[in-house]
């Protein structure tokens, strides 16, 4: 992908997910911004395209996508799709019937495992996700995301030994504003 065609992934992601108005995120703080992820995720085009980018970001050596819950699974299901890669669908929590697992899908056990989210921020649920991982076995250290909003999320991914690579940055994204 050229770089004009990254700046006009960037501005098509800018144009359909920024949200104005006043939004409580994850970690509790309230923001004036809001990146809806799922304007993107539900639109199977854009949604392609994404993952076609991201394909090019995931590190020699990965053998499972683990998708976080709930907006990581889309994005990891068609970044597996262009990378060949087997996923694993990560729950918040592990389940209290059927199989009673917290990774469905491939195993992790053992494998080396990229972490998929698709907007981070303080990296609060990676940073939770890759621990739960880290206890199944799986080998972590790094994760991929298509929107870092730059506001923690990779220090605090990094104080865990994982480095994080976004798509696209908040700044990235900021660029896009006419």
């Amino acid at each position: 992908m050229t770089d004009a065609d990254s700046t006009a992934l960037a501005g098509e992601i800018a144009t359909t997910c920024r949200l104005t108005g006043t939004f409580t995120l994850r970690s509790g703080r309230v923001a004036d911004e809001y990146f809806d992820k799922y304007r993107f995720e539900a639109d199977p085009r854009l949604l392609d395209r994404v993952a076609a980018r991201l394909a090019a970001l995931v590190p020699p050596g990965t053998e499972v996508l683990a998708g976080l819950e709930m907006g990581g699974i889309p994005v990891v299901t068609a970044l597996g799709r262009h990378t060949g890669l087997p996923c694993a669908f990560v729950r918040k929590t592990a389940k209290a019937y059927g199989t009673a697992r917290l990774a469905e899908g491939a195993d992790v056990a053992g494998r080396r495992v990229l972490v998929v989210e698709d907007v981070v921020t303080s990296g609060g649920q990676v940073v939770i996700s890759t621990g739960q991982l880290r206890e199944l076995g799986a080998r972590i250290d790094q994760a991929l995301c298509v929107i870092d909003r730059s506001e923690g999320g990779t220090e605090a991914l990094a104080a865990q030994g994982i480095r994080l690579t976004a798509l696209f940055t908040r700044a990235d994204l900021d660029a896009q504003r006419g």
